[in-house]
């Protein structure tokens, strides 16, 4: 077993070699740029750009046709909300969405916010992270036009009910994006039966390479239209100009293809290691909280507080593993992560959580190993802390009056 381990698949993945085989000859004989259209070098681009869309497509359940490519799923979530506000500003300013979603979606609406370009109701979550349907539904208003909610979070890894929410979003004529960053590749996702107008994901987060990511829309039933936010030579269908990262695309590709063979066993073995992990840590210690989902989840995640201890502290005594308390996009912030004081989970529990991310280059020996690692950290911190030892003894910490210095 190598050292340090990777336990942190939510913040990126490994690419998978097969992956990287499959881009190699882009980068080099293959150097043609896609929108070439009068010799062998641009077609041969534009084959294989068609081929990765076809590969994404299926994943999902789409037509090629609806795949924008972007820079990742960042953009795409841009693309999604400015892209619909600005098209369909006519019929109104309006978007749900909720608190628990991902910053590139929140930051998002709170710019268009700012600029005056529309209002937006950020619902709230049950304690298990989820999403209440028909608190969507009471939301809708007649100028609402589109309601954002993710598949899965990347922080407690709860998956939504994204079918129950497009039923409302259809019957109610509203356009209906979904951030599945997290989701697509682990889970089966099928954007027709979900009732998914526009979803955003990339390929770094399923053993893809970094620096690309997709904008679904839909193409029919509705048709759904967006403003360009970035103009140019008029790529991907006059919504994302720009010129194509062919070799990048067809390592998004083959990486989707990967995901829709291997899934189900993935899924099965990952689930299996989540839940040893589980186990092995809850058992061996007290005041152990699991945050999220306990069933609906992604087979890959788990998010424990660890009672009366530091969440950083416990990073920095396991240096060895890589993990994260809160998302890597904001674990720069001291704060609590945004998404467990959503639960409702109390600042103290909130700060003592680390996620740990399972992913497919992950082995049984790792996870024995972190298992250990985690009693034996936890345990040390806590025999050093004087607040462990107060509610061992029965003190009320909630009652103490502390004093000021």
């Amino acid at each position: 077993m190598k050292l340090p381990i990777f336990l942190d698949n939510h913040s990126t993945t490994p690419m998978d070699p097969r992956v990287l085989e499959t881009m190699l000859p882009y980068f080099t004989e293959k150097f043609g740029n896609a929108a070439s259209r009068n010799h062998a070098f641009g077609w041969a681009a534009e084959e294989a750009v068609d081929q990765a869309r076809k590969q994404i497509a299926k994943l999902i359940k789409a037509d090629a046709k609806e795949i924008i490519f972007t820079s990742g799923a960042t953009e795409a979530d841009n693309l999604a909300l400015k892209g619909v506000l600005e098209m369909y500003k006519e019929k109104g300013n309006h978007i749900i969405t909720a608190t628990t979603e991902h910053r590139a979606v929140l930051d998002t609406a709170k710019s268009l916010e700012a600029k005056g370009l529309a209002t937006a109701t950020y619902l709230t979550v049950d304690k298990l992270g989820m999403v209440n349907p028909e608190d969507v539904r009471n939301a809708i208003t007649d100028k609402t036009v589109l309601i954002s909610i993710m598949l899965a979070n990347n922080e407690i890894g709860t998956i939504n009910p994204i079918k129950e929410i497009g039923k409302i979003a259809k019957e109610k004529g509203v356009l209906f994006h979904c951030d599945a960053t997290q989701g697509v590749g682990k889970i089966p996702v099928d954007v027709q039966e979900m009732g998914i107008d526009l979803m955003s994901f990339s390929a770094h987060k399923i053993y893809g390479p970094k620096g690309i990511g997709a904008l679904y829309v839909r193409k029919k039933n509705p048709r759904v239209r967006i403003a360009a936010q970035m103009d140019g030579g008029g790529h991907e269908r006059g919504m994302r100009s720009g010129t194509l990262a062919v070799p990048l695309i067809v390592g998004f590709g083959k990486a989707c293809e990967i995901c829709a063979q291997e899934m189900a066993a993935e899924t099965t073995r990952l689930s299996a290691l989540r839940d040893r992990l589980q186990k092995g840590i809850m058992a061996a210690l007290e005041e152990t909280y699991l945050n999220g989902h306990p069933t609906l989840r992604l087979p890959g995640n788990l998010n424990i507080s660890f009672a009366y201890v530091e969440g950083e502290s416990l990073l920095m005594g396991m240096k060895d593993i890589a993990l994260s308390s809160g998302s890597a996009c904001t674990s720069a912030t001291l704060e609590p992560s945004y998404v467990l004081r959503a639960l409702g989970v109390g600042t103290e529990l909130a700060h003592s959580s680390i996620r740990f991310g399972l992913g497919r280059f992950n082995t049984e020996q790792e996870i024995d190993y972190t298992i250990k690692k985690v009693i034996e950290v936890v345990t040390k911190l806590r025999e050093m802390s004087p607040l462990y030892e107060m509610a061992k003894e029965g003190v009320d910490l909630k009652s103490v009056q502390w004093a000021a210095h």
